[in-house]
């Protein structure tokens, strides 16, 4: 706003010669005014400064909206699953609902593993035989929220409790603001990667989803976000990943639906599913979304 009044000034100087020194007189007298005016009306403000690891997020946002997902929405019947993760607490060990969620879409994944492939060049798909999911943790760091990457290993491969164990720890790990991912101090090309230009920091991520090796090594094969369980809204949201396939888990509540051609309360989850359509064609995505839902409905691994 100053900078424009000011060059309003500037401006009317050079039409001096026409109009006359007094109006350029008036006319600085009046910016001048304006902008005292204004500065004494201001509103009162406060500066929230981000963490560095906000820098990254918005990259993988840039690069992830040039991937080719399909989104699928649906809406999954957890509700004899739900009591049987009740039981299982009761009689087995404590696990929780989203371990249990890794663990079905591991298993599932492993029976549909072109749906995790990376792309490869403009023909060739590169399949690893293990599905490792990338999700996020929420941490306090210097009294803000910050969400911090955690990788789930073999997922379809190993127990419930096991997986539980891992996001618990992760959530009570303390956390300093050196940390760039769990269980892992930020080393010097880390910090490097913060003071880079945004296309050279964009370019890397580009890089890295080229070379399916580098990238599965760096972030697995299969991203799960599960923000929408926070709160009660109901709904589904898109999420933004740069992975082959992402899930974003939504909140569950109970709504009216029609079984065996009764209206019945069941608890729902709604979910969205992320597919990457350079790899995999409309049909296996079908299918694949079919038998998740079969698989998280009859309570696989309880």
């Amino acid at each position: 706003m100053l900078l424009l009044f000011l060059l309003q000034i500037h401006t009317s100087a050079h039409g001096a010669d026409i109009l006359g020194g007094r109006n350029v007189t008036m006319l600085m007298n009046w910016g001048l005014f304006f902008i005292t005016s204004n500065c004494s009306g201001m509103s009162t403000f406060k500066t929230s400064v981000f963490p560095k690891s906000r820098i990254a997020t918005n990259d993988v946002c840039a690069v992830g909206l040039q991937k080719h997902h399909v989104a699928a929405f649906i809406e999954i019947d957890v509700s004899a699953s739900k009591e049987k993760i009740k039981q299982y607490r009761k009689n087995t060990g404590k696990i929780s609902f989203t371990a249990w969620l890794l663990k079905v879409i591991g298993v599932t994944l492993k029976d549909f593993e072109h749906v995790a492939a990376y792309l490869q060049g403009k023909r060739k798909a590169i399949i690893f035989d293990e599905i490792n999911i990338s999700m996020v943790v929420e941490k306090d760091l210097n009294g803000q929220k910050v969400p911090i990457p955690l990788m789930i290993e073999k997922a379809g491969e190993r127990s419930i409790e096991s997986i539980t164990k891992q996001i618990n720890d992760a959530k009570n790990q303390q956390l300093s603001d050196k940390d760039i991912v769990l269980q892992s101090k930020s080393n010097r090309m880390e910090h490097l990667y913060y003071l880079l230009p945004g296309f050279i920091r964009r370019a890397f991520w580009k890089h890295l989803t080229r070379h399916p090796h580098f990238a599965f090594g760096k972030m697995g094969n299969v991203a799960v976000t599960s923000i929408g369980m926070v709160g009660k809204a109901n709904g589904w949201f898109i999420p933004i990943s740069v992975h082959p396939v992402c899930f974003g888990i939504g909140n569950i509540s109970k709504k009216a639906v029609v079984a065996d051609d009764t209206i019945v309360i069941r608890e729902m989850l709604n979910m969205t599913v992320l597919l990457d359509h350079d790899v995999v064609d409309g049909a296996i995505m079908a299918r694949f979304i079919s038998k998740l839902t079969e698989n998280i409905e009859k309570g696989l691994a309880l």
